[in-house]
């Protein structure tokens, strides 16, 4: 069973219809966000000129019974923690929310699907990292 955290960078470009993404995600039988995925996505609706239809469309993608919200708990903050002590010892920080996600991701047992470079600075979890022209 194949099971990953779908990354806030990897949503909007598969929802922009990136084929490898798309392709991707028909192979997996877990898509997981969490709370920090779902709230820059709805951060960047706001901002945007298609508020509701980029809500629609994030609606219909919860729908799926392949698709679930991941809690952010106690457990991920210790996972959280130890990611950054990493990250500042190697002296290759990354930005506060994508560390959250990171730590979701190791607390689950999850590979992310990204297009940011930076998640391969974190060795305690497995990057698919989709290119972006």
């Amino acid at each position: 069973m194949r099971r990953i955290l779908l990354d806030t960078s990897a949503y909007s470009a598969f929802m922009r219809g990136h084929e490898g993404l798309k392709i991707a995600l028909q192979e997996v039988d877990e898509i997981a966000l969490n709370p920090v995925i779902v709230g820059e996505l709805r951060a960047g609706f706001l901002l945007g000129r298609h508020r509701r239809k980029n809500e629609d469309e994030l609606a219909r993608f919860f729908a799926s019974p392949r698709v679930r919200m991941l809690p952010i708990d106690e457990e991920t903050s210790v996972r959280y923690a130890a990611i950054v002590a990493a990250l500042r010892g190697a002296a290759t920080p990354i930005p506060t929310h994508d560390v959250w996600i990171a730590a979701s991701a190791m607390q689950h047992g999850l590979g992310v699907f990204t297009t940011d470079p930076h998640y391969e600075k974190v060795p305690q979890i497995i990057v698919e990292r989709f290119s972006v022209a």
